[in-house]
C-alpha cells in the first residue's frame, strides 16, 4: 500500500498538488476497499473513522481532484449515484463492469474487450480513442439461480 501511496503522491506533485493528510486518508480508504465501488458518502464514512475532523466537502473535493488527475475513475451505473474506483496501476484503459439489475452487485472485467472496436473507430472515423467505459446491465448468475429455484 505504501508503494501505491508514494506513486499517487508523485502524481499529485507532478501537477503541483500536495498529498495532504485529508487526501491521504481518502486514498487509503480507496486502497483498502479497492474491490468496492464506493460513493462519496461511503468514502466519507470510512475516512471519518480514521480522521474524525474531516468534512464531507473535503472528501468530495478530494475525490473530484483525484478524478481530474485520472487517479480514480468516477462511475455512474445509472442509479444517480457517482462511485469512485481507484485506477489500476499501469492500466491503459478503464475496466468494464457487469451490474446486476436485481441485487445491485457489480463485477469487474479486467480484459480490454474493445481493442477491435477502438481500431475500427480510429481507422474509419479518424478518432483517436484515449479511453472507454463499458457497463453491462443484466442479471448475475446468483440471481438467475434464485429466479430459477423460485419458479420451480
Amino acid at each position: 500500500m505504501e508503494h501505491r501511496i508514494d506513486r499517487i503522491k508523485k502524481q499529485l506533485h507532478s501537477q503541483s498538488y500536495k498529498l495532504t493528510p485529508q487526501r491521504e486518508a481518502t486514498v487509503r480508504v480507496l486502497l483498502e476497499r479497492e474491490d468496492d465501488h464506493l460513493s462519496a458518502e461511503d468514502v466519507y464514512l470510512l475516512v471519518k473513522e480514521k480522521a474524525p475532523e474531516i468534512g464531507l466537502a473535503t472528501v468530495y473535493r478530494t475525490l473530484e481532484l483525484l478524478s481530474e488527475l485520472k487517479i480514480v475513475d468516477k462511475i455512474n451505473f445509472g442509479d444517480g449515484v457517482s462511485r469512485y474506483d481507484l485506477r489500476k496501476e499501469g492500466a491503459k484503459h478503464f475496466h468494464h463492469h457487469l451490474v446486476c439489475t436485481e441485487c445491485g452487485s457489480v463485477e469487474e472485467i479486467e480484459d480490454d474487450l474493445l481493442e477491435d472496436v477502438e481500431r475500427i473507430v480510429q481507422n474509419e472515423w479518424g478518432f483517436q480513442v484515449k479511453d472507454h467505459r463499458l457497463t453491462f446491465h443484466g442479471i448475475c448468475k446468483q440471481c438467475q439461480t434464485i429466479t430459477v429455484n423460485a419458479s420451480s
